[in-house]
């Protein structure tokens, strides 16, 4: 396989440099229109239905022709300049869980490999998407275009898998739905009954497509050989990994503060500063009253103990 993009995926201040994969293919033949009398490909050229000459692929341009006929052309220029933050970043946004996410919504797959420098956030990313039942949803740009997708777990592998966006999806719109249907009990436990007498466990690999095989015993059968052009590998990109706990504590006090609560630490600091007030007390009271206050301050340091496990 080779890779398609290079990046990182964001989440907090964690970055995971991946590169992206596609996990799918067509499993159907592509074909050439060819003359059918001696085989020659045809060629289509790009004819300008204005000036009626031939154009080059560098004076192609992107239109757009509004519902009255006024057309706007835009530039690779135009489209240069307009704002794509998440230019070379899988930015996640959130952790939802993994049932909400209506798989009407679901686009292609892709595979994300960790750079090696980076197995260590992709594995921790991974056991928690695992642990937690959730999948992240992110920001990516991918082909000149930001896409929303979800990160989820197959297989030990964090796959990304785009989502169309919401306006995407026509609304279902079929009067005879609205109609009532009578159904009588009798059809109802007969069907469920049918439902039941078909159920099984999904096996995909069970399943194959007979009119593909047969294409293809058809084409080899035509076929006298015929070698595949060569395949020109990408350069790969490199990207630093930052301290992993470092940012993992950092990530989670801004995440906390973003909801207007206090960082790990405040507790901690805020009892280790009413300590010397107590023991203050105790000291002018007489020896008698020092004991409660050496209690204290151990049950202090055993509420410090889970913060700085917390952070």
């Amino acid at each position: 396989m080779r890779a398609i993009w290079k990046g990182a995926v964001s989440f907090g201040l964690v970055n995971v440099p991946v590169r992206l994969f596609s996990a799918t293919q067509e499993h159907d033949i592509r074909f050439h229109q060819v003359h059918r009398e001696d085989g020659g490909r045809i060629r289509m050229k790009r004819m300008c239905s204005v000036c009626g000459e031939e154009v080059a692929w560098d004076q192609l341009a992107k239109g757009y022709e509004s519902e009255d006929g006024r057309l706007v052309v835009l530039t690779d220029e135009d489209f240069d300049a307009l704002p794509l933050s998440t230019g070379r970043e899988i930015d996640v946004v959130e952790f939802v869980p993994t049932g909400q996410v209506d798989p009407v919504l679901f686009g292609k797959s892709y595979y994300l490999e960790p750079d090696a420098r980076a197995a260590k956030p992709y594995a921790l990313l991974r056991e928690a998407l695992e642990a937690t039942d959730r999948v992240a949803v992110v920001k990516v740009a991918l082909r000149q275009r930001e896409s929303l997708a979800v990160l989820r777990v197959r297989d030990r592998v964090i796959m990304m898998q785009t989502l169309l966006w919401p306006d995407e999806i026509r609304a279902a719109e079929f009067p005879i739905l609205e109609d009532e249907v009578d159904l009588r009990p009798q059809e109802l436990r007969m069907a469920a009954s049918l439902v039941d007498s078909m159920a099984a466990d999904f096996e995909p690999d069970q399943y194959e497509d007979e009119y593909q095989q047969a294409l293809v015993q058809l084409v080899e059968a035509k076929l006298e050989g015929a070698e595949p052009a060569p395949v020109k590998a990408d350069e790969e990109a490199t990207t630093e990994v930052v301290d992993l706990l470092s940012a993992l504590q950092a990530s989670v006090d801004r995440a906390k503060a973003s909801r207007g609560e206090k960082p790990a630490d405040a507790p901690a600091k805020k009892t280790a500063s009413r300590s010397p007030a107590r023991k203050t007390a105790a000291a002018q009271t007489g020896t008698a009253r020092k004991a409660p206050a050496k209690k204290t301050a151990s049950k202090t340091a055993a509420k410090k103990t889970p913060a700085r496990k917390s952070a």
